[in-house]
């Protein structure tokens, strides 16, 4: 399985690269009046208008310092959704057997399990369950 890592407030996070249709520096954001708060806005993307998903809210995680750099484009059920990190670190190829399942049944909706590498933890999400609660 490939993953494409990525930071959140100084955490590590990774999203199947099967999901991600591309990765994007920041870009000018057209807010929506009145959409709900985990919507920053909108993006023009090359033409498509895409939506964008503030990702620290939806998994509840304070906002860091730094700026959120990358946009990453993921493809859910046909339709293109962005969400901001702080910045995308690597690309990287897993064995299944290096994952580890979790049993929080409360993070357990979207968490798909950790990966402990050599010097870190990464934490695997199931962007589609994320994304459809």
């Amino acid at each position: 399985m490939q993953v494409v890592i990525f930071r959140l407030n100084n955490e590590q996070f990774a999203v199947e690269t099967a999901k991600v249709q591309s990765i994007n520096d920041a870009m000018e954001i057209t807010r929506v009046p009145k959409a709900p708060a985990y919507i920053k806005g909108l993006i023009n993307l090359r033409g498509n208008v895409i939506s964008l998903l503030d990702i620290n809210l939806l998994m509840d995680i304070p906002k860091s310092d730094k700026s959120e750099n990358n946009i990453i484009i993921l493809e859910m059920e046909d339709e293109l959704v962005g969400v901001t990190v702080d910045q995308v670190d690597e690309v990287l190829d897993l064995e299944e057997n290096v994952i580890e399942k979790i049993n929080d049944e409360r993070k357990k909706a979207y968490i798909e399990g950790i990966v402990n590498l050599e010097n870190r933890v990464v934490t695997l999400i199931d962007i589609d369950k994320l994304l459809s609660n």
